[in-house]
């Protein structure tokens, strides 16, 4: 079979004990897999080194030690690729670094599978404490009303504006885990959400609570922007759809866990006992965090500036540079985090960040209704009972991301076969508009249509199996185009990937918030079917036309994409 380094080009022949292996086009490093035995060995028992219980601050991301690296190349074998490199312990980066049990190494690629598999489920597991900060307060809504004396939709503030701090904060921790690393960023915000966590179970009226819970929604999200950031890191763009699922089964475990756990605290300890919850899974968290997450971020190098020892500066002078420095720190705390929404102006992300965006709306409307039509006539179910609901949704997002990510790789495979993309060693060259095929088709069709059944069936008090039926299919589905395009915005701004995923939370989370502050007001206004009946026309036309256009015009636009990103630095 020929293969060629790109579509319909002849290439070297590929020899029948050849292994074929894909690289992605945007792809700085690959690795073979008959060397995993070889790097197993060179890299050292992790979980066997002993902790240094000193605290030990590494130096900052960007500043290389020893010796500077081999720069990335696009195409890489077992035959030039240099060892497995541990980064010694007084030379790792991020907070308390010494402390983890896993080493940092100089390329995360390089780290063994069940390392990195190791990595992305705590990652997942820290992904979880924002989506359960919120859903975990549906159950108790009635019950907070009560004893805090506010209306629904005042009480329901508690869940949207924490809905909306995720969405601006981690434009925040994006930026500053790009700079500073992942890893002190997952420490100091997991700290803060413990202490917030606290400080709302102590809340006296509702004023206090909506600010804290605000603070803990804002600390909670780090991980939901920088830990796709950590996925990348470590996992090659190949197999990148399995692991970025694993990832997603985080956020979507707190819409499963959150209102079963808070229907049965709610019911009886009261709502401040889901707030105490919510403190002891942050600790728990950060200790997690601390032991088995190193920092990924690939060390940049840095051209050291030349001084003129000999160069006077005068008091101006010296008043104007440190005037500038001033300038600049403001500039990178205050401003650069916002620059990232820029990247909204190119069509894959725009396109890419709102079929994501539609869909987790729908996801929170869904859930909002959940609490408030199944409390009333004909089903009159109590808070223990409405938690349990929520079990159906959840078991579709668990389904789909343990197999919905393989499935994805597949099809990028295919394509690229299909294409008949190779690189000049025979390795298959990935691109993300790959993964928006027949799975996105799918999934855009079944999750409005979900929804719609769902509707109807609930205003008219059908038996209520039926329309658990229709969450556990919405849940499913809409996990695939969740997963999809998170993947997709790591691999589009594939040199910032937490970048791309900040913006994806940030629209996302403000669809939700409008989601739940809308959801309770508008199923009393026109009923659940209507309600529904226009989510799923707005889904099924603007889904259809944005999977359209990113098929039909993706390649350019990337193109595109690449210089001007490339002009702005």
């Amino acid at each position: 079979m020929a293969s060629s380094a790109g579509p319909g080009n002849n290439g070297p022949q590929r020899g029948s004990a050849e292994v074929e292996r894909p690289i992605s086009i945007h792809s700085h490093d690959s690795h073979d897999s008959t060397s995993d035995k070889t790097k197993e060995k060179e890299v050292d028992d992790h979980v066997g080194e002993d902790l240094i219980h000193a605290a030990t601050v590494g130096e900052p991301c960007g500043t290389p030690y020893g010796e500077p690296s081999l720069p990335p190349s696009r195409v890489s074998s077992h035959h030039s690729r240099p060892p497995v490199v541990i980064v010694p312990r007084a030379k790792r980066r991020g907070l308390l670094a010494g402390l983890a049990i896993i080493p940092e190494v100089e390329r995360p690629y390089d780290y063994k599978r069940s390392t990195k598999w190791t990595i992305t489920l705590t990652i997942a597991l820290a992904t979880t404490a924002a989506p359960l900060g919120s859903t975990i307060f549906y159950p108790a809504l009635p019950t907070l009303s009560a004893e805090l004396g506010a209306t629904d939709t005042v009480a329901n503030l508690s869940v949207a504006m924490y809905m909306l701090s995720m969405s601006i904060f981690p434009l925040w921790w994006s930026a500053f885990s790009e700079r500073y690393g992942r890893r002190s960023i997952y420490l100091i915000s997991f700290f803060l959400f413990l202490v917030f966590s606290i400080a709302s179970a102590l809340s006296t009226n509702i004023a206090m609570l909506v600010v804290f819970r605000i603070c803990a929604g804002g600390s909670s999200a780090s991980v939901q922007a920088v830990g796709a950031g950590t996925v990348a890191d470590v996992w090659e763009t190949f197999e990148r759809g399995r692991a970025m699922g694993i990832f997603y089964l985080g956020p979507l475990l707190g819409p499963l866990i959150g209102p079963i756990v808070g229907g049965v605290l709610a019911d009886s300890l009261g709502w401040q006992s889901n707030m105490w919850f919510c403190a002891i899974y942050a600790l728990i968290t950060w200790f997690l965090i601390l032991l088995l997450l190193p920092e990924t971020l690939v060390r940049q190098r840095v051209e050291e500036p030349i001084v003129n020892n000999l160069q006077r500066t005068t008091t101006l002078g010296s008043a104007k540079a440190h005037t500038k420095r001033v300038a600049g720190s403001l500039r990178r705390f205050f401003i650069d985090p916002m620059a990232v929404l820029l990247y909204l102006r190119f069509p894959p992300i725009q396109i890419t960040v709102f079929l994501g965006a539609i869909a987790f709306a729908g996801l929170f409307i869904a859930n909002v209704s959940i609490q408030q039509l199944f409390q009333e006539a004909p089903y009159n179910f109590n808070t223990t009972i409405l938690g349990l609901l929520y079990i159906a949704p959840g078991l579709g997002y668990i389904i789909t991301s343990v197999f919905g990510g393989r499935w994805i790789d597949r099809i990028m495979a295919h394509e690229a076969k299909k294409a008949n993309r190779y690189d000049e060693n025979g390795r298959l060259i990935y691109l993300p508009e790959d993964r928006m095929r027949e799975n996105m088709w799918l999934a855009n069709s079944v999750y409005p249509l979900s929804l719609l059944v769902y509707g109807w069936t609930v205003q008219y008090g059908v038996q209520f199996m039926v329309p658990l039926i229709s969450l556990f299919l919405f849940g499913a589905s809409s996990m695939l185009v969740f997963s999809a395009a998170t993947t997709m915005l790591t691999e589009f701004v594939r040199k910032k990937s937490s970048a791309g995923v900040a913006i994806n939370n940030f629209v996302r989370n403000i669809f939700s918030c409008l989601g739940v502050v809308v959801a309770a007001p508008w199923v009393h206004a026109i009923g659940a079917g209507w309600v529904f009946t226009t989510i799923c026309i707005f889904s099924l036309i603007f889904g259809f036309a944005g999977i359209f256009l990113l098929r039909r015009n993706a390649q350019k636009w990337r193109v595109e994409m690449d210089k001007a990103l490339n002009d702005m630095k």
